[in-house]
């Protein structure tokens, strides 16, 4: 039979509307049972959605808990969105005298990366998963830029001093087993809480729990946190954003109001000696 009659009897079958409704069940079929991302019942609930920066302020918690199938894997990430990043570069100038040579520039890096998970990384996922979802300092590194550099080498060691910083700072932090996990129903609970510091600047994060299975994410939840200034704290910050001449103004009279309040509380004792 000629390859063009074999095309015509192939479209012939195709009209008939029986025909094609089973070539959409059997398409559907093939994406629901070979889809990356299998189904999976994962709930998520963080305690704070909006964290209110007022002039008390001094940092704050936040907790995630849920709850995923039994036998699975968690790793739970808490992350500012990307964006550029600036690394003071120090070194050795004339040979003997340590100060900043330079600065380096970091694009697609998070402000605030926490990663928990129930069992170390290496064990619960391979390499490839966790350059796909950003998971693990290593694929961050083969995710940021930086520049500028000479070499990997060069480019690794200063990756490195900017985890280290932002480590010191309490911006980043990776830890295992610090997530509780409790059997019931043949479900488990999960629940973490994690210091959020004074030092992330207001904005908008997100929280995401994975679920591990067999070295691959199976599903996966997500929720906002959104980090807000509010009352005085909100309206200085709008006044130096807006209005930059009021907002010096105001903060010489409060320093000199200031050093007035002192000198008046010390000057006292300004007498002989």
């Amino acid at each position: 039979m000629s390859t063009l009659k074999i095309q015509k009897l192939k479209n012939k079958i195709m009209e008939y509307p029986g025909i094609r409704f089973l070539m959409f069940c059997l398409v559907f079929l093939d994406i629901f049972l070979f889809s990356e991302m299998a189904f999976s019942d994962l709930t998520i609930k963080v305690n704070h959605d909006r964290i209110k920066i007022n002039f008390v302020y001094h940092g704050s918690s936040v907790s995630v808990s849920g709850v995923a199938d039994s036998g699975t894997d968690l790793v739970i990430k808490i992350a500012s969105p990307e964006s550029h990043q600036t690394l003071r570069k120090k070194g050795k100038a004339a040979g003997f005298l340590w100060m900043n040579i330079g600065e380096l520039k970091l694009e697609h890096a998070s402000n605030l990366y926490f990663l928990h998970s129930t069992r170390k990384l290496d064990d619960i996922l391979n390499s490839d998963e966790m350059d796909k979802f950003l998971i693990g300092y290593p694929s961050m590194e083969r995710h940021v830029e930086i520049t500028p550099v000479d070499n990997e080498n060069d480019e690794s060691k200063w990756f490195n001093e900017f985890v280290k910083y932002k480590e010191s700072s309490k911006l980043y932090d990776i830890s295992s087993g610090k997530i509780s996990v409790t059997d019931k129903d043949g479900k488990q609970n999960f629940y973490i809480q994690v210091d959020w510091p004074y030092q992330a600047p207001p904005g908008d994060y997100l929280v995401t729990v994975y679920v591990v299975k067999d070295k691959r994410v199976i599903d996966k939840a997500e929720k906002n946190v959104l980090a807000e200034e509010v009352g005085i704290v909100k309206a200085l910050s709008d006044m130096a954003n807006n209005k930059g001449a009021l907002y010096g103004m105001i903060s010489v009279i409060a320093a000199l109001g200031t050093g007035f309040g002192v000198g008046m509380i010390f000057g006292k004792g300004t007498g002989a000696h």
